[in-house]
């Protein structure tokens, strides 16, 4: 069927209560009441032949039809939203705060930041790295890329990346050149972070048993942690996503054995109650255009410079 221009308004309430699931509340940010959200709701429901709301003593939750709209419509004012904004004039600019991991900012986004801002030059962003969890009140970051099994209560998430753990070390640690098999990593000085995942999680996946394993290195950031392989402290399990640019410069080697897919993988999240930042949509689409390339981007130097 056509959706008339006159529901238009009844699909935009709609959209609000849905968000919500509490006619009272999307009242409050419509500055309508209740009774009105109820009304256009209904409208709605009768027009399209279905109901999108389960109405009981304790509120309203919406049925399967009612999140399949729900879900289309939200998209589709997120797409009008990411248009509108770039139909400002081009001296504006759009501030976009987002909250992340310190080990993820310096190791993956940093080097591929420079690609986001070119695309879009009216984008200011504010990068927050923190450990913690985010707390999206109304002086919160619009989107938060957090480490985790993609569930957040409140929070709608993203999938981006997974990830996966192998063991590192500097070419240049005492005795790296004579391994030759997981087992002899143990002789080797070990650092480690605070994940969940650890050597003996590795050691175990890698047909490793029976190993007594010695007192370690550890550090509470996982980029300390690389950084201590760098300087020859030990040898590090890493997380992929954040040790590629290592490799690259061979700053660290990988040591034999296998690849750990790890439990937790990286995501964009927001509160689902607030509609989406459209910077941010564009930054989270952005981003799952970016993860697929594992190649971390180097910073070209000019060839005047290399020959001083």
């Amino acid at each position: 069927m056509n959706l008339r221009p006159a529901l238009l308004p009844a699909l935009g309430v709609f959209a609000a209560a849905a968000r919500h699931q509490n006619f009272a509340h999307a009242a409050e940010e419509l500055h309508l009441t209740a009774s009105a959200v109820s009304h256009h709701v209904r409208k709605l429901e009768a027009s399209l032949g279905v109901v999108l709301f389960q109405r009981n003593a304790r509120g309203v939750t919406l049925t399967a039809e009612g999140r399949q709209l729900a879900d289309a419509a939200t998209a589709a004012m997120t797409d009008i939203a990411a248009v509108a904004a770039n139909l400002h004039h081009s001296g504006s600019i759009t501030s976009l705060r987002i909250s992340t991991l310190h080990s993820l900012t310096y190791c993956w986004l940093l080097p591929r930041l420079p690609r986001f801002c070119a695309a879009h030059p009216n984008i200011r962003v504010n990068i927050e790295a923190n450990i913690a969890l985010t707390r999206f009140d109304d002086d919160g970051p619009d989107l938060a890329i957090r480490h985790g099994a993609g569930q957040w209560a409140g929070l709608t998430s993203h999938h981006l990346m997974d990830d996966e753990l192998f063991p590192v070390a500097s070419p240049a640690l005492a005795g790296v050149d004579k391994i030759s098999e997981p087992r002899q990593i143990a002789t080797l000085p070990l650092v480690s972070d605070m994940a969940l995942q650890g050597w003996r999680d590795w050691f175990r996946a890698a047909g490793v048993r029976g190993l007594n394993l010695p007192p370690m290195h550890i550090f509470s950031d996982s980029t300390d942690a690389m950084r201590a392989a760098v300087y020859g402290i030990g040898a590090a399990l890493a997380r992929k996503q954040i040790v590629m640019p290592y490799l690259q410069r061979y700053e660290l080697i990988r040591l034999p054995g296998p690849a750990l897919k790890a439990r937790f993988a990286y995501y964009a999240v927001y509160p689902t109650h607030r509609p989406l930042n459209p910077a941010a949509a564009l930054f989270i689409d952005w981003m799952k255009q970016e993860a697929p390339d594992e190649r971390t981007p180097m910073p070209a130097i000019p060839a005047e410079l290399l020959g001083r």
